[in-house]
């Protein structure tokens, strides 16, 4: 039985105005990561969650299917991405979808690699764990180079370590999440959160897990999707 892959994408956006669908290299944002999962062939469906006309419109012409609009109550900026999955799975298979495993993928990271999405797949079926997270490391560290105000109004090191740190090298491994989620449903409706108790991290580069949250990272994405920058 083949995944499904689910992308949400409301209207809003306040880093980036109507980032889902603003033109990179020539098409809206979300086409990209729509046309990747139909292409790769690893799904069953390629579903878009939306409360938003045009984007269901341009998500419906890049071949993704809407059999559902996303109420507004979910796509507003406090809706929680753990109750507009858990709405989208409920839906679905209500609509007699059959599928165990869900992929969800954040448009907003067009470069993730079809072998990446697979490799999460096999993570998840190989290791029986609840939740595997497309992530890579992350040189900013909370045990080195991020700080945070204490209690006393001056700066500590966001997180202590019980042995001397002296280079960002010999710090603990951090992650930073991409955008790219892959989870078995019944544990998702069990307990009602994306990162449950079982998870592990799927490593992709930094290059390919590329976030756009705000202007700077959208013109990193142009320069990446129309120079032929090597990823």
């Amino acid at each position: 039985m083949k995944p499904i892959c689910f992308i949400a994408a409301r209207g809003g956006s306040k880093g980036v105005h109507r980032k889902n669908i603003r033109p990179l290299a020539g098409k809206p944002l979300i086409a990209h990561t729509i046309e990747k999962s139909i292409e790769s062939g690893i799904f069953s469906h390629v579903i878009v969650s939306t409360e938003d006309e045009e984007i269901a419109r341009i998500a419906k012409n890049y071949g993704a299917e809407i059999p559902f609009m996303r109420p507004k109550k979910l796509a507003s900026d406090s809706s929680s991405m753990n109750s507009v999955i858990i709405h989208g799975i409920k839906q679905l298979l209500s609509l007699g979808f059959e599928f165990e495993i869900m992929v969800n993928r954040d448009c907003t990271v067009p470069f993730i690699r079809n072998i990446d999405v697979i490799g999460s797949i096999r993570l998840l079926r190989k290791s029986k764990c609840d939740l595997v997270c497309g992530v890579y490391r992350q040189h900013h560290n909370p045990y080195f180079n991020m700080m945070e105000f204490a209690p006393n109004g001056f700066l500590k090191f966001s997180k202590k370590s019980k042995k001397l740190i002296t280079s960002r090298q010999s710090s603990p491994i951090v992650y930073q999440l991409n955008g790219l989620f892959t989870f078995y449903i019944q544990q998702m409706l069990k307990y009602k959160k994306l990162y449950m108790p079982k998870t592990l991290p799927y490593e992709i580069s930094e290059e390919t897990g590329l976030m756009i949250d705000n202007e700077y990272e959208f013109q990193i994405a142009e320069m990446i999707a129309t120079r032929n920058i090597k990823i």
